[in-house]
């Protein structure tokens, strides 16, 4: 990329994953954002579906149930520093 003016270098394009509905063969496509299937089957000619992987998600920081308990009631939950001082003191505990 380096020597090459920022309007020539290629745009990232996702690796989509499709199925067929009728069946089952799945295969990845290379595809601009936003495109939509990229046509019949070539097995069976029947209709492919795009499929949704799962994502890892981590929750972290304040605001979860979690950490939420650790806040008293009456208290606001503004001071970040001493609730994370309370929660390392539980976890060393």
């Amino acid at each position: 990329m380096w020597g090459i003016p920022p309007s020539q270098w290629a745009s990232p394009v996702p690796v989509y994953e499709y199925r067929c509905r009728s069946c089952g063969v799945a295969r990845d496509e290379v595809q601009p954002m936003g495109s939509g299937p990229p046509g019949p089957c070539p097995e069976c000619a029947g209709e492919l579906r795009r499929v949704y992987g799962r994502v890892a998600v981590k929750f972290s920081g304040w605001g979860f149930r979690r950490t939420d308990s650790l806040v008293p009631g009456d208290r606001p939950r503004k001071d970040f520093k001493a609730l994370r001082e309370k929660a390392e003191e539980i976890s060393d505990g």
